[in-house]
């Protein structure tokens, strides 16, 4: 057990990363417990641990902070539970080098967002009855990928609230945190009965993520982000990269070479 106490700090680090922009910290816990050789359905479901317990702390900081669109959150975090039950039942059978290479992607439309985030915003809109139907397919996917992935749907739901709401990003990643405690829940309550987490292993990540996710509020209120992007970006193209490279080296790989 006294071995597996770096994964404490590995969650803590993501969980000021997932507070702050919204995301979950499953960005960075994933392609980790990949890198070390955890299975698919182990990474995800470990990783969701620590996204639910990220959530909490974010969600009780920014609401504090007034800062989550309460009504909302709850429509698209309870609109997301069908999609994490079956995203955590299709992600028992995914091999390892399939899951490298869909999660490659995932990590790739993530440093896009996180580095274009500022851009994207817009002025507030009306919501149109197209937007809200939208919504609802979208809150599905998202919990499909948030059980699957175990990153807990940040990636569909701010851009959602950004771009197809017209939120501004000071209120939607707050309001991110609120859906993905839905999501997490949901998803850890069905990794769970499939029985694809090590509890020891995921509660030492929950323990770092809620205290990051309490840095992360607090940092995220006056933090010149620029640098942050940057930083980030870069460094989750290179674990995209590193993923797709193991994928397709491996000798039993997805593309059999």
């Amino acid at each position: 057990m006294i071995d597996q106490l770096w994964l404490i700090l590995l969650g803590f680090a993501a969980g000021i990363l997932g507070s702050m922009i919204g995301l979950g910290g499953g960005i960075v816990v994933v392609p980790i417990l990949t890198f070390l050789g955890f299975p698919p359905t182990a990474a995800a479901s470990n990783s969701l641990f620590a996204a639910l317990s990220n959530a909490v702390a974010s969600t009780i900081s920014y609401s504090k902070q007034k800062r989550i669109e309460v009504s909302l959150g709850l429509k698209l975090g309870l609109l997301s539970i069908p999609g994490t039950i079956l995203g955590a039942i299709v992600s028992t059978d995914v091999t390892p080098d399939v899951f490298k290479i869909l999660f490659g992607f995932v990590l790739i439309a993530s440093a896009a967002y996180i580095f274009l985030r500022k851009k994207i915003e817009t002025k507030e809109k009306t919501l149109s009855k197209q937007i809200m139907i939208f919504s609802i397919g979208a809150s599905f996917f998202a919990g499909i990928i948030s059980a699957f992935f175990g990153i807990g749907g940040g990636i569909i739901f701010v851009p959602l609230m950004v771009v197809g709401m017209g939120m501004s990003m000071k209120r939607a990643a707050p309001t991110s945190q609120l859906i993905l405690f839905f999501s997490s829940l949901s998803g850890v309550l069905s990794h769970s009965l499939l029985g694809h987490p090590d509890f020891i292993q995921a509660g030492f990540l929950a323990v770092g993520s809620f205290a990051g996710g309490l840095v992360g509020a607090r940092l995220s209120i006056d933090i010149k982000e620029r640098y942050l992007q940057i930083i980030v970006s870069v460094v989750i193209l290179v674990a995209a990269g590193k993923l797709f490279l193991d994928s397709i080296t491996d000798n039993s790989g997805f593309f059999g070479f």
